[in-house]
């Protein structure tokens, strides 16, 4: 099978409009979570949140675009041009007939959704826009990035709720090494940040009024965020023939499911899906230095994540360094494990584990290395990418030095 890796990496979230800011907030620990400024917030109970800010569609969209792009397409496209630009690659003859897109999303268009709701139900209009359809499904994101790039191979979403991201670039990471396609675009993107997106999490009663504190004794939920993370995969003779630059290997995936609890997160599946990347990437697990955790911040997530790792790494467990940076962007739902994979490539590349900030104390619980609250300079060959989500729908990915 061949080799898998990334050329390419783009990204807009609450932390930075581009890679480049993204990993320096990062390094510094800084906190994207802030008051919500969307439409009725005073109504909602849950008022903070890891939103994009400063992100002018008008200047990035010509009016025409803007008619056709929600909000979770408008952060794909601007991502996925920052990817595309790194990587050098531009698609035409048979590349294009054999490069496509597999992106992650769990709501797709929620926001032209609750607009479109408003105007029907509470307005009383009784037409919508001719594109709402097309603004509002799942795999819109994936379709324009294939027509504005000409990727004219397999191109599709995955929505698996927090999982999407992971499920997407597993099955890009598949298609490559299969020899199915030379070059994937994939990742993914969330915008669920709207008055009955935030309301809908609400009724959950999983979420944080202050702060999101993974791993910290005191933590009282997950907070919400959006933007999306975009990536180049190649495959690794193909890029090495035209002297490109490679950012990490994807090494492995695998992919379990609890079949338990559809809410309740399952010690087992993490379990399962953790060796199974370990073992599909024949990577021994002391090989491992760093992890970018599910860590959402929930009592039951957390020390469940924490119970796996112990129990696939064994006395390793104490040289871990395992973090969630959803402390600093939120939890971007079905875009956040492709966002993630950008603390994993700081890590690899460039010797820099990403902070869990908000750390108040340590939880006997979760008992682990959380790189609490600064960053640390360390030398690491392996990363693992974790996400686990509603459904008991596990994706684990790992990616190291090349």
């Amino acid at each position: 099978m061949r080799r898998v890796v990334i050329t390419g990496a783009g990204t807009v979230n609450a932390l930075g409009h581009s890679v480049a800011e993204t990993m320096a907030a990062m390094r510094e620990g800084v906190c994207g979570i802030c008051p919500l400024d969307v439409r009725d917030v005073e109504r909602l109970q849950i008022q903070i949140g890891g939103q994009v800010k400063g992100f002018d569609p008008e200047a990035l969209f010509s009016r025409q675009h803007r008619s056709l792009y929600d909000r979770f397409t408008q952060f794909t496209m601007i991502a996925a041009r920052e990817a595309i630009a790194q990587s050098g690659l531009t698609f035409t003859e048979a590349l294009a007939d054999t490069s496509g897109v597999v992106l992650g999303t769990a709501g797709g268009g929620i926001g032209t959704t609750d607009d479109n709701y408003r105007a029907v139900y509470e307005e009383g209009k009784n037409r919508v826009h001719p594109f709402v359809v097309p603004r509002l499904m799942n795999n819109a994101a994936a379709a324009h990035v294939s027509m504005e790039w000409n990727l004219r191979g397999p191109s599709y979403t995955v929505s698996t709720a927090c999982a999407s991201s992971n499920h997407a670039m597993a099955q890009a990471f598949a298609m490559i090494r299969s020899g199915m396609s030379d070059v994937m675009v994939t990742g993914g993107s969330e915008a669920m940040l709207c008055f009955g997106g935030v309301k809908a999490w609400e009724g959950l009663r999983v979420m944080s009024r202050d702060a999101c504190r993974p791993f910290s004794l005191g933590r009282n939920g997950m907070v919400q965020g959006e933007g999306a993370g975009i990536f180049v995969f190649e495959d690794y003779e193909h890029a090495r023939a035209r002297g490109a630059e490679i950012l990490c290997e994807v090494a492995g995936f695998a992919m379990t499911s609890d079949a338990s609890d559809i809410v309740m997160p399952s010690k087992d599946g993490a379990v399962r899906a953790m060796k199974g990347a370990l073992r599909d990437a024949n990577i021994d697990a002391t090989k491992v230095g760093y992890i970018n955790a599910h860590g959402t911040g929930t009592a039951a997530n957390d020390k469940t994540e924490c119970s796996a790792v112990r129990e696939v790494f064994g006395g390793h467990a104490d040289n871990l360094m395992i973090s969630s940076t959803k402390s600093m962007h939120g939890h971007l739902i079905g875009g956040t494990g492709a966002v993630e994979v950008l603390a994993c490539i700081m890590a690899l590349r460039d010797g820099v584990i990403a902070p869990t900030i908000g750390h108040i104390a340590p939880d006997p619980e979760c008992a682990l290395d959380v790189v609490p609250n600064t960053a640390r300079d360390a030398k690491v060959e392996v990363a693992l990418s974790n996400a686990f989500a509603f459904g008991g729908m596990n994706a684990v990915i790992a990616l190291r030095n090349i």
